[in-house]
């Protein structure tokens, strides 16, 4: 096994979970920050992971987690408290010496931002610039996983969303696998931000109809306004995760979102997979 030992955050969580696997496969020793012991925790220390509590909100246990890592990634929910917590570690890395972090942000972090937690991201990596670490952002479009919310709202084979632009989904996994590669070779990367999208971009209504042919039954897109949207999210999440959603639907509009592959197939040699590709996948989700 290799001395290289890396934290990750999240690290039971989509980008963070995939990250810790595949830099476990290539032979490095991983550190997860979680915020309790549980039943993932247990199954994570049983694949040899070193696992700490914690909260990122809490200087007191971030800073023991960044001792004697070779880097780490930094990765905090759509909620308030992200500039708190971003302060926290880059100042406790600032004292550890961690050599490289990857901060995972978004395609919508910009000065100009409606979105509080979009323009709390661009703040967010202003913090990371000025701790003057050697930090790499990711601002991915709209992930792939975003369908599988979709799967839980289908009603009669109708989805209801207020979107209307394009964008090219990208699946988590091939955002850990350029996590997992920056990290390992983090040299050419420090102080870049990428922009990260899946291969071919659709509106929602050409993505649905795709799903459809590939599930083998229906299901339809139909756009509705932004303020009916916001009153459906209200009642499942939080004020300030409905409040995100709806701007950053704006900016889907907008074309914010838009684009296709440049980076993680240059990086790590192996295209991101396309819609159908994730779908057929992750079927069962659908089911």
């Amino acid at each position: 096994m290799s001395s290289k030992r890396f934290l990750i955050t999240g690290a039971t969580g989509s980008t963070g979970g995939k990250t810790l696997e595949l830099l476990l496969e290539r032979g490095y020793q991983v550190r997860a920050f979680v915020h309790k012991r549980d039943g993932k925790s247990t199954r994570l220390e049983k694949r040899g992971v070193e696992v700490v509590v914690g909260d990122l909100l809490d200087f007191t246990t971030i800073r023991p987690a960044l001792e004697d890592v070779t880097g780490a990634y930094f990765v905090y929910p759509i909620a308030p408290g992200l500039i708190e917590a971003t302060t926290y570690f880059a100042q406790a890395a600032r004292e550890a010496r961690v050599p490289a972090i990857v901060n995972m942000s978004q395609i919508s972090a910009r000065r100009e931002a409606k979105s509080h937690a979009a323009f709390n991201h661009w703040a967010a990596e202003r913090v990371f610039d000025w701790s003057g670490l050697a930090v790499t952002h990711l601002r991915p479009t709209f992930f792939a996983e975003w369908f599988f919310f979709a799967a839980q709202q289908i009603k009669d084979g109708l989805v209801q969303w207020p979107f209307e632009g394009k964008h090219a989904p990208i699946a988590a996994e091939d955002q850990a696998r350029l996590i997992a590669s920056i990290l390992e070779r983090p040299s050419a990367h420090a102080g870049q931000i990428y922009r990260l999208f899946g291969p071919n971009e659709y509106t929602y209504a050409e993505a649905f109809e795709k799903i459809s042919q590939i599930l083998g039954h229906s299901i339809r897109y139909e756009r509705i306004s932004y303020e009916e949207y916001y009153e459906q999210l209200l009642k499942i999440r939080s004020p300030f995760f409905a409040q995100h959603i709806v701007e950053v639907a704006k900016d889907h509009g907008n074309g914010i979102f838009s684009g296709t592959d440049e980076v993680i197939e240059k990086i790590t040699g192996q295209p991101p997979m396309g819609l159908e590709e994730f779908i057929k996948k992750h079927r069962k989700a659908f089911e």
